[in-house]
C-alpha cells in the first residue's frame, strides 16, 4: 500500500515527459530542440550532487519519509508555478529547481525497498514497484492523450500534472513509515565478504592439496559497474530526449505521440512482469549484457524506420515497445545489483551514475539532432550502447 503515492506521482510526471518537450517546441519552433537539451541537461546537472546529498541525509538520519513528502510537495508547488512563466529562461530555470528536490524521493525510495525485504526478494520487489509505477506513467500518458485530443489547454494540463502530485503527498504522508530497523544491506556486505573468503580458503587448500585448480578468485568490479551504468545512461538520454520531436514528425500529430509513447510504457510495464516472475541474481547479472546489445541494436533500427516512407509509424512504435521492455529488465537487476555493491550512507550513488549520463545525454541528443539531424543521434546512441556493453562484461 506505501506505493499507491507514488503510483500518482508517476501519473503526473508520465503526463509531463510528452508535454513539457512539445510545449517548449510552441514557444520556440525554430530553437526548441535547443532548449530542450538545455533544459534537461542544467536540470540533470544540478540534481547530480542533489541525489548524492539526498541519499546521504537519508542514511544518516534514518528517516526516510520526510523526503519522499519533500518531493512530491515541491513538484505539487512548482508545476502550478509554470503557468506563470512567460518565457523559454523561466521554464528552464523552474524546471531545474523542481529536478534538485524531485530526486529527494529516490535514494529513500530504493533504500525502503532494500530494508523492507530480503536480498532474495530484491528482484521481484523492485520490479513490482518499477511495474506498479510505470502503470501510472502509462496512464499520465494515456491522460496526455485524452488532454491533447480535447483541446484541454496548456495552464490546464500543468494544473493536473500539479493535481496529481499533490494526490500523491497525501498518500504518501498516510500510508509511507520508516523501517524501525535498518540493517538488511549490511548483512549483505557481510556475506559478500564472508562468502568471497571462503571461497578464497577453498581454492588455497586444493592448491595445497596439489590439485589443479582452473577457477580464478575475481571480485567484482565496481568501477566497470558505475562506468557501465553512466554509459547506458548517456545512451539512453541521447536518443529518448529528442525522442517525442522525432515522433512528432513523422506522425504530425501530438496524440498520436502520446499514443505511441502510451506503447512504450506499455513495454515497459510488461518487461517489469517478466522480471518478477524470473528474477534471481545470477539470472540478472548474466543477461544485462544481453540487454544492452539489445537496446544497441533497436537504435541501429531506428535507421530504418528514418528512411522508410512506408509503415514508418508502425516500426517505430513495434521499438519503443522491444525499447520499454528492455530498459525495465535493466533496470530492476541494476537496482538490485546497486543496493549490494553501494555501501550504506551512498545510496544516492545510483541516482547520481545516471544523473551523469542522462546530463550529458540530454544536451547531446537534441544538439545532434538540431545540427546534424536524427541520423547520428541514432548511430551516437547505438555506439554507446556497445560501449556499455564491454563495461558490464568486464564487470560480470
Amino acid at each position: 500500500m506505501w506505493r499507491l503515492g507514488f503510483f500518482f506521482h508517476e501519473m503526473g510526471y508520465g503526463l509531463l515527459s510528452i508535454f513539457l518537450p512539445l510545449y517548449v517546441m510552441s514557444v520556440s519552433p525554430s530553437n526548441g530542440l535547443f532548449y530542450i537539451g538545455v533544459m534537461s541537461a542544467v536540470a540533470l546537472f544540478m540534481a547530480i550532487p542533489a541525489s548524492f546529498f539526498w541519499g546521504y541525509i537519508c542514511d544518516k538520519t534514518r528517516h526516510y519519509k520526510r523526503y519522499i513528502l519533500l518531493s512530491f510537495l515541491a513538484s505539487t508547488i512548482l508545476l502550478c508555478m509554470f503557468t506563470l512563466a512567460t518565457s523559454v529562461g523561466w521554464l528552464i530555470f523552474l524546471y531545474s529547481i523542481m529536478s534538485v528536490l524531485h530526486v529527494a524521493h529516490e535514494p529513500p525510495k530504493n533504500v525502503l525497498i532494500a530494508e523492507l525485504y530480503s536480498r532474495e526478494d530484491w528482484e521481484r520487489s523492485f520490479a513490482f514497484y518499477e511495474g506498479f509505477t510505470e502503470a501510472g506513467w502509462l496512464i499520465g500518458l494515456i491522460l496526455g492523450f485524452l488532454t491533447s485530443f480535447y483541446g484541454f489547454g496548456q495552464v490546464n494540463t500543468l494544473y493536473l500534472c500539479s493535481a496529481l502530485n499533490l494526490v500523491a503527498l497525501v498518500l504518501a504522508f498516510i500510508l509511507v513509515t520508516d523501517p524501525l530497523l535498518v540493517f538488511e544491506r549490511g548483512l549483505v556486505s557481510m556475506e559478500k565478504s564472508v562468502d568471497f573468503a571462503y571461497h578464497g580458503f577453498f581454492l588455497a587448500s586444493k592448491l595445497l592439496d596439489g590439485i589443479s585448480v582452473s577457477e580464478r578468485l575475481k571480485k567484482e568490479n565496481l568501477t566497470a559497474f558505475c562506468g557501465g551504468l553512466v554509459l547506458f545512461s548517456l545512451a539512453t538520454s541521447v536518443l529518448f530526449t529528442p525522442m517525442p520531436i522525432f515522433v512528432s514528425n513523422i506522425t504530425k500529430n501530438e496524440s498520436i505521440v502520446f499514443a505511441i509513447f502510451v506503447l512504450n510504457s506499455g513495454g515497459a510495464v510488461f518487461g517489469y512482469y517478466l522480471a518478477s516472475s524470473r528474477s534471481n541474481q545470477q539470472t540478472g547479472k548474466a543477461n544485462i549484457g544481453r540487454i544492452v546489445i539489445f537496446r544497441s541494436f533497436l537504435s541501429f533500427l531506428l535507421i530504418v524506420a528514418l528512411y522508410s516512407i512506408a509503415y514508418n509509424v508502425i516500426l517505430v512504435a513495434s521499438i519503443l515497445i522491444l525499447m520499454g521492455l528492455a530498459y525495465a529488465l535493466f533496470l530492476v537487476y541494476m537496482l538490485s545489483l546497486s543496493m549490494e555493491l553501494i555501501p550504506a550512507g551512498k545510496a544516492g550513488l545510483f541516482n547520481v551514475l545516471i544523473g551523469i549520463g542522462g546530463a550529458c545525454g540530454s544536451f547531446i541528443g537534441p544538439f545532434f539532432a538540431q545540427t546534424f539531424g536524427f541520423l547520428s543521434v541514432f548511430i551516437t546512441a547505438g555506439m554507446i550502447f556497445v560501449s556499455a556493453y564491454i563495461a558490464f562484461k568486464i564487470f560480470v
